[in-house]
């Protein structure tokens, strides 16, 4: 159980409660409801630590009740929780190894095409000094192979696709295309005709978003490149 303090500011006055994070991070992404069990005292504070507790009638101009489980519910999936030092740094571990892991599966050395190991990718982002934030690692790497890219000869393996998608389905898959997107043709039934060039290592989660949205009307072939 690691303890620490979910707080939230309502009405110029910031609240707070003491939580068990693993549960409370459950809670706030909709994996848990069990309040009481997040809470390690049942008791809204002003200062947690101090242990100030909040008034009844701050309570009620705050979350419009005076129910300990129902404030704290608001305070965990709206307000901030403290993550431990320890909590951040294993966090932040864990999203580089999704990153070299990444690397390693989609990236070649583009002089000898031959793939990297994690030791290489992973002193490439030392040496060239890159930040890993939370975000997807789909969503960093536009950003972090022009860093790396600088320290190794590094080529991304990718493989592109036609993908004709019916007209009742574009608006609602437009926007995952942007991304790979290198050329679009609306057809005259309303039909969206697009060629994307895709990492390799992307593409079968693409599929799977791809079908999920289109019910598997979407049509795709391969580009074959010489």
């Amino acid at each position: 159980m690691t303890n620490t303090v979910a707080k939230i500011r309502r009405e110029n006055k910031i609240f707070e409660i003491m939580i068990d994070l693993d549960i409370a991070l459950k809670i706030k992404k909709g994996e848990s409801e069990d309040i009481a069990s997040a809470l390690l005292a049942n008791d809204i504070f002003y200062d947690a630590q101090k242990g100030l507790k909040a008034s009844q009638e701050d309570l009620e101009k705050a979350f419009q009740t005076t129910d300990i489980f129902q404030a704290a519910e608001q305070i965990i999936k709206k307000g901030n929780i403290e993550l431990p030092q320890e909590y951040r740094d294993a966090e932040q571990e864990a999203k580089r190894k999704q990153v070299i892991e990444w690397y390693v599966r989609n990236a070649v050395d583009s002089k000898s095409g031959r793939p990297f190991t994690p030791d290489m990718i992973s002193s490439a982002l030392n040496q060239a000094g890159v930040n890993i934030d939370k975000k997807p690692v789909e969503q960093q790497i536009s950003t972090i192979t022009p860093e790396i890219s600088k320290i190794i000869p590094l080529k991304i393996e990718t493989k592109k696709l036609i993908i004709t998608i019916p007209a009742i389905y574009t608006g609602k898959i437009y926007g995952m295309l942007n991304d790979y997107k290198e050329k679009e043709d609306w057809l005259s039934n309303g039909d969206l005709k697009v060629t994307i060039n895709i990492p390799i290592g992307l593409q079968s989660d693409f599929y799977d978003k791809l079908n999920a949205v289109t019910h598997g009307a979407a049509l795709s072939e391969e580009v074959k490149t010489e």
